[in-house]
């Protein structure tokens, strides 16, 4: 099996906040080094050094780097653009933590870029939907609805569980008409699937600024023009203008992101939600799905559906 190899340079404030974060995407197995252990190498190791270069001094000071390992495979893909979407959220809101840098061992950019699109294949999700890569010439079978996405480096191939796990709750609410408000959209793949599914209207948004381009460019491949979606670029959490700039009530909000991000939805995400609509939330690590469902009943959330797949959960809340 093959591994791609990551590493994030920090800040010491940073260390913890973004540890959590990547066990929170179910990444395990963290490497962390800091000054202390660079310093304690100096220590003990004399007899391999006898000067350091005082660049390389200045450039370990303050700095801390967590390494982790993710497959070379479709699923591992996924994991690092919800790495890569998750770090930039944290960057924008905490830039106390350093510069975040996100760096792979072994392979070029243009590898990064493109490695993946070998492992990405078309795939039936549930009953209704088939999603199709953009350079495959699958047909569609009978009954499907086919859903052609080129996701870039944007979280949202349809591959991964959480996906998976708003998709075919997505077929199950989406009934013809309703609107939809999509946040941490990546790709676009789910409002962009409910539109394909019969919702009217669909409104999408992302911290990465890049998700724009990705999603309003994957609605073009499906025939879904800006009369009917919109794409916003900021932190629906943190910026109350975006909220209002979003607009609503909308009959569906869905949001596959992270733990945190949906815990701090809980409280904030009522007032886009239409009396008698819903928050469909995924994105939840099993560790952390009983954490999550207790404080979405605390701010008055009644879960109605639980899904859970390979160690991830959604919650479907009225």
């Amino acid at each position: 099996m093959k591994w791609l190899e990551l590493k994030i340079d920090a800040a010491p404030a940073g260390l913890e906040p973004v540890s959590a974060l990547l066990e929170d995407l179910g990444i395990t197995g963290l490497v962390i080094d800091d000054e202390g252990d660079f310093q304690d190498f100096l220590e003990h190791n004399h007899a391999y050094w006898d000067y350091v270069d005082d660049q390389l001094m200045q450039e370990k000071k303050g700095l801390c780097r967590i390494t982790f390992y993710l497959e070379d495979s479709p699923d591992g893909y996924n994991t690092l653009a919800q790495v890569r979407m998750a770090l930039s959220r944290v960057k924008q809101e905490h830039p106390e933590y350093g510069r975040l840098l996100l760096t792979m061992e072994n392979m070029e950019d243009a590898d990064w870029e493109n490695n993946w699109k070998q492992f990405y294949k078309p795939m039936e999700i549930g009953d209704r939907l088939i999603v199709i890569p953009e350079w495959e010439s699958t047909g569609v079978p009978e009954g499907r609805v086919a859903l052609r996405l080129n996701p870039g480096l944007t979280f949202g191939t349809g591959s991964h569980a959480t996906t998976r796990l708003c998709l075919t709750a997505l077929e199950k609410h989406i009934t013809g008409g309703q609107t939809v408000l999509d946040l941490g959209c990546g790709s676009g793949i789910l409002s962009i699937a409910a539109l394909l599914l019969g919702a009217d209207r669909a409104v999408a948004c992302d911290i990465d600024e890049k998700c724009m381009d990705v999603a309003y460019e994957n609605a073009a491949l499906n025939g879904v023009g800006r009369d009917r979606y919109t794409v916003r670029w900021g932190d629906v959490v943190t910026d109350q203008a975006l909220r209002q700039e979003l607009g609503g009530p909308y009959d569906v909000v869905v949001a596959n992101i992270v733990a945190d991000v949906i815990k701090a939805l809980a409280s904030t995400v009522r007032p886009l939600v239409k009396e008698g609509g819903i928050f469909l939330c995924s994105g939840i690590i099993d560790d952390r799905a009983e954490e999550v469902a207790q404080c979405l009943r605390d701010n008055g959330w009644t879960i109605a559906e639980t899904r859970s797949s390979e160690g991830w959960f959604s919650y479907l809340c009225r």
